[in-house]
């Protein structure tokens, strides 16, 4: 990549640029006779160049502004500051879209029936007098690109694909889609793109599809935002892509919208995330905010729940009751007078002073926490006003001011322990934490459950908070609010000081009227521009920074890949944070392996939308996994009573599929160990995966790690070796080069009988499948 701060010029001489500069580029792109493919390459190259050109130009440019505007320092109004901070803004975000699209810029060109050319790319270019060099991929103009076919041309003449690697053509690959153009061609290489992509080695990160994208991924990428988008497919079928290159279109169709609420990207695991990581930015998208359903409350990070039980009870959507019961629990009176000692004077409080704070208190509407400031409020003054009358009746004729007397009632010990013990302040990890190491609290406001799933849910205190529990926490945090331990009177001070501050600045105004008037300058300077200018605001964040830390952000459109294994609990705090119930979801409710996994896509999601909401695609072609492989996997998931998609592969495959028995359990390690050798000497370079049981991924681990040292990666931001160990739960929604599953049955067991790990397991591969067991295998091998 290009040094930001350097001349395009000298950019374009260390790059190799030469020859016609961009305007020239531009000339060629216009109606220009339609050479063989051959004659095309050098064409292609120029153009190619010209375009880079045109980048690194713009880079420059924006870099040039951002220096000058951050040059300028906080000066000026206020209004003067925030216009600076939002063309900052633009142009940081500008910057990093022109530095992520570096790699393989333009991919695809157009010949169309009235003699026009269009270059398709990661983003729209225009010459610096507004010419059009190249269409952003989302453009309308660019659909025709991934719509057209031999039936149905759209205008279309040739479907070009440019072969690049970083800045440089290296080949060309046409679709021919008008007859008339075959005797002007030397070739039609239809397919050549697709299979180069699809057989091209994995690198442990996955890549964008967006030069390859075929017609009825397209169409549901550019469907409509509103309401609940579901993609059903198989293995292979390019979901994540799918759904990844749909967040980067909806952002770019719907910019206005999306870019103030944002879009939030949910996946199953950190190791996914880790996968998936570099694709939006290479589309052109760097404000989408990710996360892993483990993280998707700010400052937890979720561990797996051992006990699938477990997980399906945490997942039902009861939790909604549960979790209200348990803070309403929280607010109680007490069964009769209570004295409390304010600075040596006894003073009763009753029953009904308590409770008169309490349904005051309810009466705002506001979350538990929040409401207690009013509950303190109340009853402080209650006691207060008592303290105040048995004052007065001790010294008859005294008018001494007592004002003081709220402040000593709010900070009396005893007073504090009695508000605490009838609203005491809760957080909501403190609040899970109680309902699981307290049978009796859970009994009291879960009588949904049985007392078998209560005592499952028993656990000590500190115990690490579970993917599970992540939604509970979410649900505990909305209902109890945020947690204010001075009962306002922090807000209160903070006002106060503001309000003495602008009262400061209007002296300070007033005494130099003089002489800003003359100067011109009287009344442009107000008392609020003069505050919020020494006021500390912290650092400046975008849309997707501040959506990411705040729990109650609310997003304009949410994706979820995997979103199968999704439980209603999660599906419940996902619709909270998207008000408008505008979804894309996309999964395979065959390769479900969680205890609360969708079987059915209008089931899952009728709590939260109706049907008219709610609509289904399917994807149908397989274009990772060969025949060979999925032929083996849809034997064995049907054995055991899966229903699978029917799905079409581009690729019958170089390898069957090796079954390879061994001895004994002892000897599974070591067989794995050589699994992957015999994987590597069999495709030559590429990653190879080893897909194993939990009981085993530790020792596989140590082995790999022995045999191989550097080479073994270990799962999220380690899997750009060419070896790789994890569990199947682990492996969802990636893809390897040649995969070895060790011992399938045992797949089966841990996931309780159910088979959607192992199918899972078996239909990672591009290539190549070795399954190595010593325990019979299951049904379908």
């Amino acid at each position: 990549m290009s040094d930001i701060n350097t001349p395009p010029e000298t950019q374009a001489e260390a790059n190799g640029h030469t020859g016609h500069d961009v305007a020239a580029a531009q000339t060629a792109s216009g109606s220009v006779p339609l050479p063989p493919l051959e004659a095309g390459i050098d064409q292609e190259r120029e153009y190619v160049a010209a375009l880079y050109r045109r980048l690194d130009e713009l880079r420059y440019e924006h870099q040039q502004q951002l220096s000058k505007i951050r040059a300028t320092g906080a000066v000026g109004t206020m209004q003067n500051i925030s216009e600076r901070d939002a063309f900052a803004t633009m142009y940081e975000d500008r910057l990093a879209q022109l530095n992520a699209v570096d790699d393989r810029l333009v991919f695809g060109r157009l010949d169309l029936d009235n003699g026009d050319c269009r270059y398709i790319g990661r983003i729209g270019l225009t010459s610096a007098d507004r010419q059009r060099l190249m269409l952003d991929w989302r453009a309308p103009e660019s659909g025709v690109f991934y719509q057209a076919t031999a039936f149905d041309r759209q205008g279309v003449r040739r479907r070009r694909h440019l072969l690049l690697k970083h800045r440089q053509v290296q080949g060309l690959e046409d679709e021919v889609l008008d007859t008339s153009l075959l005797e002007e061609t030397a070739e039609n290489h239809g397919d050549g793109a697709l299979l180069a992509a699809v057989t091209a080695r994995r690198t442990g990160q996955m890549g964008d599809i967006v030069a390859t994208i075929q017609s009825e991924q397209d169409r549901i990428i550019r469907a409509e935002r509103s309401g609940v988008l579901v993609v059903q497919g198989g293995p292979g079928t390019g979901k994540t892509a799918v759904a990844l290159h749909r967040a980067a279109y909806l952002l770019y169709a719907h910019r206005e919208r999306l870019k103030s609420a944002g879009v939030l990207m949910v996946g199953p695991n950190s190791t996914f995330m880790s996968y998936i990581e570099r694709v939006l930015p290479s589309l052109g998208e760097t404000g989408v905010v990710m996360s892993s359903l483990a993280d998707l409350f700010p400052g937890v990070r979720g561990v797996e729940e051992t006990n699938p039980a477990v997980a399906e009870i945490k997942g039902r959507l009861d939790w909604v009751e549960i979790i209200a019961a348990a803070v309403a629990h929280r607010r109680r009176t007490i069964p009769a007078p209570r004295d409390v000692t304010v600075e040596g004077v006894t003073v009763t409080v009753t029953p009904k002073m308590i409770s008169r704070g309490i349904e005051r208190a309810k009466a705002t509407g506001k979350p538990y926490n929040e409401a207690r400031a009013t509950f303190v409020k109340v009853v402080v003054k209650e006691i207060a006003d008592k303290l105040e009358r048995i004052l007065t009746t001790r010294s008859e004729g005294n008018e001494a001011d007592r004002s003081y007397l709220i402040e000593d009632v709010r900070t009396a010990r005893d007073v504090r322990v009695l508000l605490n013990l009838c609203w005491m302040p809760r957080t909501p990890a403190a609040l899970l934490e109680d309902l699981f190491a307290k049978p009796g609290y859970l009994a009291d406001v879960a009588p949904q459950l049985s007392e078998a799933e209560r005592c499952l849910l028993q656990r000590d205190p500190g115990s690490a908070f579970t993917v599970a529990d992540v939604p509970l926490l979410d649900e505990a945090a909305e209902l109890l609010g945020e947690l204010d331990e001075t009962a306002g009177r922090q807000e209160a001070r903070q006002q106060a000081t503001r309000e003495k501050d602008l009262e400061n600045a209007r002296k300070a105004l007033e005494n130099t009227e003089g002489a800003l008037a003359d100067i011109g300058a009287d009344g442009v300077v107000r008392a609020e521009d003069v505050v919020a200018l020494n006021t500390e605001t912290g650092p400046r964040m975008t849309a997707a920074e501040r959506a990411g830390v705040d729990r109650t952000w609310t997003y304009g459109h949410i994706v979820v890949d995997e979103a199968q294994e999704l439980s209603a609990m999660q599906w419940h705090v996902l619709f909270r944070r998207c008000p408008l119930k505008s979804f894309t979801a996309v999964g395979d409710t065959a390769q479900g392996a969680s205890p609360s996994a969708a079987r059915d896509w209008k089931a899952a999601f009728a709590p939260f939308i109706d049907d008219d909401r709610l609509r289904i695609e399917e994807l149908t072609v397989n274009y990772r996994t060969p025949r060979r492989i999925v032929d083996l996997a849809t034997r064995v998931a049907e054995a055991h009573g899966l229903p699978t998609t029917s799905l079409r592969t581009v690729r019958e495959g170089d390898y069957e599929p090796v079954i390879e028995t061994v001895a004994s359990g002892e000897e599974l390690i070591q067989a794995a160990v050589e699994g992957v050798r015999a994987e590597h000497t069999r495709i030559g370079e590429g990653l190879v995966a080893v897909i194993v049981p939990d009981r085993l991924i530790t020792p596989v681990r140590s082995a790999l790690a022995a045999a191989y040292g550097q080479r073994l990666g270990t799962g999220a931001g380690s899997m750009t070796q060419d070896i790789v160990a994890l569990t199947a739960d682990e492996a969802k929604g990636l893809e390897f080069d040649a995969v070895v599953v060790v011992e399938p049955t045992e797949l089966i067991t841990e996931a309780h009988g159910t088979v959607g790990p192992l199918y899972v397991a078996l239909t990672r591969p591009t290539r190549s499948l070795r399954v190595l067991h010593a325990q019979a295998l299951p049904e379908g091998f």
